[in-house]
């Protein structure tokens, strides 16, 4: 059994790893990786990959930097060279960058099977670039693993029961991650209480108005808690020439995922516009702010263990004052219970 595995950015790689691990005991089971590129991490080393028991990828396009069509175009060129080489029995996808739509197009077309990984997600804002992504990535795929309930149930209100895909819910790998690699996280050097803060989307950092909303409820935030926020270099730039940085807002430089563990696990609060750490959050029994207008992780709002506040200060705040306080019972298993790589495995008739 051949597998090829695409990935284009850190948390990709994250994911792929609990499926990988399986995949190592196997030895009738021949897996290759390719990383296209799209997001450079300095972070990703040779360190990198040793400590998070990865295998390092066989292939690396180096495609990044570009508009979203032309990266698009530059990755299906490249994997589909590559798949005509490999001859693979399976093309597995996770999550909803370029990357994701590049591998399942370029499978699809040479008629190669399709496993998507965090199939069923929606946001239903189609403004954003991942949504795009991930429902023509699901249409195209043969099997499509689910995260949650919900996520299997927007595919059946979208007709999925009269294609030929197969759709499980195994639970999300992000869990079986967040589980493996909590005891190699360091401890955390930040003093408790502080809120752990994230930006990244462009609705955010390209929105000078939402931007000084956010740095706004912050600066009240930290007058009791300290906001400590990894950011990007380009993002940095934005709020030091705009002065948005007040007392009690701390920015440090990005971080590795074993020290975003430990952020997670020391703080008592996070906010963010990221997907992924919405979830983490969760995993790790901390009450969220979501810094967007809407969310894929729809179940987190209905559990009351996440808010949606979008960029309105007063919003930010308010909810921060409520969610500090408040008993929250994290006992639920919304994402399953570790182990879904091993059922996407097995599922892939393996």
């Amino acid at each position: 059994m051949r597998i090829i595995t695409v990935v284009g950015a850190r948390p990709q790689f994250v994911k792929a790893a609990v499926v990988s691990r399986t995949f190592q005991s196997n030895p009738e089971i021949e897996e290759k990786i390719i990383h296209t590129g799209q997001h450079f991490d300095s972070n990703m080393s040779d360190i990198f990959f040793h400590e998070m028991q990865i295998p390092k990828p066989h292939y690396n396009l180096g495609i990044a930097g570009l508009s979203h069509g032309a990266m698009t175009g530059e990755m299906l060129k490249g994997i589909e060279e590559i798949l005509i080489n490999e001859k693979p029995n399976w093309v597995l996808v996770y999550g909803d960058t370029n990357s994701t739509l590049a591998g399942a197009l370029a499978a699809s077309k040479l008629h190669i099977k399709v496993a998507h990984v965090e199939a069923g997600l929606r946001s239903f804002n189609m403004n954003m670039p991942e949504e795009i992504n991930r429902i023509l990535t699901d249409r195209i795929s043969n099997i499509l693993f689910c995260p949650t309930e919900t996520a299997v149930n927007n595919l059946y209100k979208e007709g999925f029961e009269n294609f030929k895909s197969k759709i499980h819910n195994v639970g999300d790998v992000m869990y079986d991650a967040a589980m493996f690699y909590e005891k190699l996280a360091p401890e955390c050097k930040y003093k408790f209480p502080f809120v752990l803060a994230t930006i990244h989307r462009q609705e955010n950092t390209d929105d000078l108005n939402r931007l000084k909303n956010i740095f706004e409820a912050f600066g009240e935030i930290g007058k009791t808690h300290k906001v400590i926020l990894p950011i990007h270099p380009r993002t940095k730039k934005i709020i030091q020439i705009n002065q948005l940085v007040t007392k009690g807002i701390e920015l440090i430089e990005p971080v590795g995922y074993f020290e975003m563990i430990s952020l997670l696990k020391g703080c008592s609060l996070v906010a963010t516009d990221s997907g992924g750490l919405q979830k983490e959050a969760y995993f790790f029994k901390k009450p969220c702010l979501t810094l967007r207008d809407e969310t894929e992780w729809v179940e987190l709002v209905h559990g009351k263990f996440n808010v949606l506040t979008g960029a309105d200060k007063e919003k930010i705040i308010l909810s921060f004052n409520k969610m500090k306080n408040l008993e929250i019972n994290f006992d639920s298993n919304l994402y399953g219970y570790g182990d879904a790589g091993s059922i996407i495995v097995n599922a892939l008739g393996i």
